[in-house]
């Protein structure tokens, strides 16, 4: 199985409004393993940011002011999508982008869903993880891919995160080999449940209940009570 991992950063937050592509990333996946095959590209998006894009990017006008137009790589970029499932964050507003760049250069090149399947990561993680954040960077704290690099969105970068990401949110599988290394073998090992030993009781520190009734009481000035009112004594709750 072909997938590829996509990701883009554009000008502002709608396509609607004219906002274009300003950078495309993407990593192939073969079997689920990376191939060593990407696609990165900068684009010159003939537009100014809106405000705040340019932050979230670091990228400038200046910078991409002698960079491809997205029609001079469309060609190379359909090559190396065509008949992939591609995984992409959040993927309706990628697609949405890249449908427009697609529009804008020929109406025959159609739309990415007509030439690619699409798994949509957002929509995976918000049904393993309802009602937490699912962002990229909250998804890598918790299933402990390492993102300690990414000071900026950039889709190269971004992609890569996303790859792993996502083979963790799949099969548990966090590290698949970008940095070279071979993952360690799986060995089973028999676990044995000592029951009939006394389980082991944990007494706070003073601090840790200074810390928790003041958590209990910036809740009771917001609504009154919490919930902890009338239950057990905060030593034996956290015991």
């Amino acid at each position: 199985m072909r997938q590829v991992v996509l990701d883009t950063e554009t000008t502002g937050l709608s396509w609607e409004k004219g906002n274009r592509v300003v950078e495309i990333g993407c990593i192939e996946l073969v079997e689920r393993r990376p191939t060593g095959r990407t696609f990165h590209r900068y684009l010159n998006p003939d537009r100014e940011f809106e405000p705040g894009a340019q932050e979230v990017t670091g990228l400038t006008r200046e910078f991409l002011a002698d960079k491809p137009r997205f029609g001079e790589v469309v060609e190379e970029f359909l090559d190396f999508v065509d008949g992939a499932e591609l995984v992409i964050h959040n993927a309706a507003f990628d697609l949405g982008f890249l449908d427009a760049e697609l529009a804008r250069c020929d109406a025959r090149h159609g739309r990415l869903r007509e030439r690619c399947g699409v798994e949509d990561s957002l929509l995976m993680a918000r049904e393993r993880f309802p009602g937490q954040r699912n962002s990229l960077d909250a998804l890598c704290r918790r299933l402990g891919v390492d993102n300690s690099h990414r000071q900026l969105h950039g889709a190269l970068l971004d992609a890569q995160l996303l790859a792993e990401v996502y083979l963790a949110l799949t099969s548990g599988q966090g590290e698949i080999g970008f940095g070279g290394v071979e993952p360690a073998p799986v060995v089973a090992q028999a676990v044995v449940l000592a029951t009939d030993r006394p389980r082991p009781r944990i007494v706070a520190e003073p601090s840790e209940l200074a810390a928790h009734e003041a958590r209990l009481a910036k809740l009771r000035g917001k609504s009154g009570r919490a919930v902890w009112d009338g239950a057990l004594e905060p030593e034996a709750a956290l015991a």
